[in-house]
């Protein structure tokens, strides 16, 4: 190992990469698996640090549903709240008798009127329960609005519909051996011009001091015309490769990880698309070969692309290279 980081040293570093060099001032991975920066900011208060609009985009689909429904019951019980305490005898056409029923007549009023639906079988008198009924209508249309305005966001927002495998893999490449991941479209989108690059950070020590290093890994192919099946990432491991000479138990003591950045233009949104992600050296399988995961199809008309079977792999024996000193 002492070899290998004599070795790191002398190659050139990637100094624009965007994240430090002290490596005592990080903690953890670089990128999530989601592709999402692993960095908690403070300092600054809770609504100045949060955009809310694109946290109601990005958020999953479930909990987008659950806020919404969520918000929706507890504005109409507040409305409903508000009429019972002036009285539900402002509001004409309410005929119940006990407090459950006056307030649950009162509570579909307030959505009623929430939703500027109006059946009429119930309207305000006075000056306070009309007052409050107009300020839920004015309310509700706005709150109506901005929801439209998400859902929309939510629907026309480009995306790039793309997984990548759970694991990179060290596998045999022509008389060497290579660093692969791979990829796949899984939606029923046309992706063009699809390009990647790829990033190795790793900690080295320097002066007796740990910093973080980073270098550009290059691929057999960075771009293809189309990304309509697989496409696996290939680094070829060779004598210009930072990874040159690392057996798999310097995967398993070294501290390093692999960002994947990767762009392609999406014909639906006539827009270019990106997505990234990265692998710990500890999600990286040494000695692996990726399994075919399309085929024709029975008849022969189609091919079939099985998604499921994007991260399975087989294992193979590798030849290790030995670094001279």
């Amino acid at each position: 190992m002492s070899m290998i980081k004599k070795r790191i040293k002398k190659l050139k570093a990637d100094k624009h990469t965007g994240f430090g060099s002290n490596a005592s001032n990080y903690g953890g991975r670089f990128i999530n698996k989601d592709g999402s920066a692993n960095i908690k900011k403070t300092g600054i208060d809770l609504v100045e640090s949060i955009s809310w609009y694109h946290t109601m985009l990005n958020i999953p689909r479930w909990k987008f549903m659950t806020i919404i429904f969520v918000f929706y019951g507890m504005v109409n019980f507040a409305f409903a709240c508000l009429y019972c305490l002036i009285g539900v005898e402002h509001l004409n056409g309410i005929s119940a008798v006990t407090f459950q029923e006056k307030f649950g007549q009162a509570f579909f009023f307030s959505a009623q009127t929430f939703t500027t639906v109006g059946y009429g079988h119930i309207s305000p008198s006075g000056f306070w329960a009309s007052f409050i009924a107009s300020v839920e209508a004015l309310f509700g249309l706005l709150s109506f609005a901005i929801a439209t305005g998400l859902f929309y966001g939510r629907f026309s927002k480009p995306k790039a519909h793309i997984r990548f495998s759970e694991n990179a893999i060290i596998a045999p490449f022509q008389k060497g051996k290579a660093l692969m991941m791979r990829i796949a479209p899984y939606k029923n989108t046309n992706l063009t011009d699809a390009e990647a690059k790829v990033t190795l950070g790793m900690r080295v020590e320097e002066n007796g001091v740990e910093v973080n290093r980073f270098f550009s890994l290059e691929l057999e192919y960075d771009k293809i015309n189309a990304l309509t099946l697989s496409w696996t990432l290939v680094h070829p491991i060779d004598e210009e490769s930072p990874l040159y000479g690392f057996t798999e138990n310097d995967f398993k003591t070294t501290k390093g990880e692999i960002i994947i950045y990767l762009k392609a233009f999406d014909e639906m949104y006539s827009n270019t698309v990106a997505i990234r992600s990265s692998y710990t050296f500890d999600e990286v399988i040494y000695g692996a070969k990726y399994i075919q995961m399309f085929e024709n199809s029975q008849d022969s008309s189609k091919t079939i692309l099985h998604v499921n079977k994007l991260n399975h792999y087989d294992k193979v024996e590798l030849m290790e290279v030995l670094i001279e000193a």
